[in-house]
């Protein structure tokens, strides 16, 4: 329960637009106190002088930033304000059809659009046939669709490479230059360990799920310089999902928490997830890394990610600490968005 200092009532409050709250830890323990002014954080030190403003006491709690899902599908399942009022501060959505990309009703959103793929690709006769696919036939239409999902909104293109028929190496080339012309990254939808070695190859950014067929050690060397988005719950997380996840991170490929929601279905920060990402070898530590700042800092969401001077004040309020034990992630005591209790 959050102790509201400022005013005398049982049940807690939300205290205004400017407040300092104390009485926090941060992970391993040192004492944290900050003041919030309009949802942004203004001040932080171990203790500070609240003077006139209203307290917020977290008792000795520990309290991290909000999390980033780098994989949701948020038109395939409206659930954005139960992700928000469980800890998502902001959400990737790798697949929307152009004319229902999600609402932000809860967290902040970036969108991907509908997934570039060949005439009768994935997903287009399967859960995507509804307009989660854009067709792509040759490189000038795999240019042409690019600078039509950018103009849409697009902050990332999404390719699939799985299963046939697939894009071909013309248009996957003509689909990676123009978005990087257009200064977007490029995800690949790319489960097997040929079309994983086949997006690596073509220069694709990131994959948007971690492989689920055994890489080998060549194609995980050919990521060691991009990312993945971990998804290790959405198929299954086999051993093989697991391992390729932890061979990935050890050559370098950097690690981003998502959960493919909506193909999954926890509206929240996934507990299972969290313990397959620990199977693959993430500490406490790292997966909180994987879920704030290093999503933060890829998807240029800069108000998110660290509680620091000029953040949103966005975080979660844990009961145990997580280098100790990560699953508490999964249940946060209290989730405060842009400075606002959910």
């Amino acid at each position: 329960m959050i102790a509201l200092v400022a005013a005398a009532c049982a049940a807690p409050v939300d205290p205004g637009p400017s407040w300092v709250l104390t009485g926090a830890r941060r992970p391993g323990g040192a004492p944290l106190a900050m003041r919030i002014d309009h949802g942004r954080i203004a001040a932080v030190g171990t203790s500070l002088d609240a003077g006139a403003l209203p307290v917020v006491d977290l008792g000795g709690r520990t309290i991290v930033p909000a999390f980033v899902d780098s994989h949701v599908h948020l038109t395939y399942a409206p659930a954005g304000p139960a992700l928000a009022d469980h800890g998502i501060a902001a959400a990737v959505d790798l697949g929307a059809p152009l004319d229902r990309l999600p609402p932000s009703d809860g967290p902040k959103v970036l969108v991907a659009g509908p997934l570039l793929t060949a005439p009768g690709g994935y997903p287009t006769r399967s859960w995507g046939r509804d307009g989660y696919g854009l067709e792509v036939a040759d490189a000038a239409g795999g240019a042409a669709a690019v600078d039509r999902v950018i103009d849409a909104g697009a902050v990332v293109v999404k390719v699939a490479l799985d299963g046939e028929p697939s894009l071909s190496d013309a248009a996957l080339a003509a689909i990676v230059a123009r978005a990087h012309e257009r200064k977007r990254p490029v995800v690949a939808h790319a489960l097997g360990e040929a079309s994983a070695a086949r997006a690596a190859a073509a220069g694709v950014d990131g994959l948007a799920h971690t492989p689920v067929e055994p890489l080998s050690d060549t194609t995980v060397r050919a990521w060691s310089k991009g990312f993945v988005v971990s998804t290790l719950g959405a198929f299954g997380g086999g051993p093989a999902t697991v391992a390729n996840l932890k061979a990935l991170r050890a050559a370098g490929c950097e690690v981003l928490y998502g959960t493919d929601f909506g193909n999954t279905r926890t509206a929240g920060i996934d507990g299972r997830e969290l313990s397959l990402l620990a199977e693959a070898g993430l500490d406490g530590a790292a997966v909180l890394d994987a879920a704030t700042a290093r999503p933060a800092a890829r998807w240029g969401l800069s108000a998110l990610g660290a509680l620091e001077v000029g953040r949103a004040a966005s975080f979660l309020v844990l009961d145990a600490d997580p280098l100790e034990v990560p699953s508490t992630l999964a249940t946060p005591g209290e989730v405060w968005l842009d400075g606002a209790r959910r």
